[in-house]
């Protein structure tokens, strides 16, 4: 029971404090309107995407660019709690560090999914979404997405020893994952070059991006992979960072 109520101690701390930060709810909300609206609008877009408009093909991709962005900013938390002494206070209270990484993951990922929920619900008002069951078909891929990307989040910040420092490295992460994600582009297209191809496989974003286009887009979208083999490979790469997040937390005394 005490794991139990220090990880859901640590998850309505982190839930609470996003909530009360008014700020960071609708930045985050204004960017994703920004990429769709003038973006998404305003440039021709070259590459091959069917009969799709360009604002259809982007939403997946803008959604995919809240989540990734959300969850690693939201890292940050790691380095308040460490300057304001109440990182010491958990690491010495009597719960394991895995409930502890586990309550801040899951704490920052419900953070990053709510923000998530908002951008799906302009696919609603700009008829992209038109199927509630295709808005719970995303729910299961973008919780698995947050949990890989805040684990990254919260491992950089464990090496990181200042703010600035962190808001660098992770700036510095995530331009790459975003741009090779095929987010913004076909990372298959005819013209794409065989180095960025080969890139975006290496990149996680790339499979979350495609298993969320399959399921806005459907029949209308010719994905990279399967979607059971997006959803393994994003799985595993969760699985990856919070074993490496949790080592990482250890680590500090």
């Amino acid at each position: 029971m005490t794991e139990i109520r220090g990880l859901y101690t640590l998850w309505l701390r982190e839930v609470k404090r996003y909530l009360r930060d008014r700020i960071r709810i609708i930045s985050g909300v204004v960017t994703p309107i920004l990429w769709l609206f003038i973006f998404g609008t305003g440039i021709q877009f070259a590459g091959s995407i069917g009969n799709l408009n360009y604002q259809q093909y982007l939403f997946p991709g803008i959604v995919g660019q809240t989540l990734l962005f959300t969850s690693m900013f939201i890292g940050i938390s790691v380095i308040w709690d460490r300057e304001f002494g109440f990182m010491k206070e958990i690491l010495v209270a009597p719960v394991s560090k895995a409930s502890i990484f586990f309550g801040k993951m899951l704490g920052d990922s419900t953070d990053a999914l709510i923000q998530g929920i908002i951008v799906l619900l302009l696919g609603v008002l700009l008829g992209i979404l038109k199927d509630p069951v295709m808005f719970l078909k995303l729910l299961p891929i973008m919780v698995l997405m947050t949990f890989g990307f805040v684990s990254l989040g919260l491992t950089i910040a464990s090496f990181m020893q200042n703010l600035e420092s962190y808001g660098i490295i992770v700036s510095f992460v995530n331009m790459p994952l975003f741009f090779l994600s095929g987010a913004l582009f076909p990372v298959n297209g005819p013209n794409v070059p065989n180095w960025l191809q080969t890139a975006s496989t290496l990149n996680p974003l790339t499979y979350s991006v495609d298993a969320l286009r399959q399921i806005t887009l459907g029949q209308e979208w010719h994905p990279l992979f399967p979607l059971y083999y997006n959803i393994l490979i994003v799985l595993l790469f969760d699985i990856a960072m919070i074993v490496v997040g949790t080592l990482a937390l250890n680590r500090r005394k």
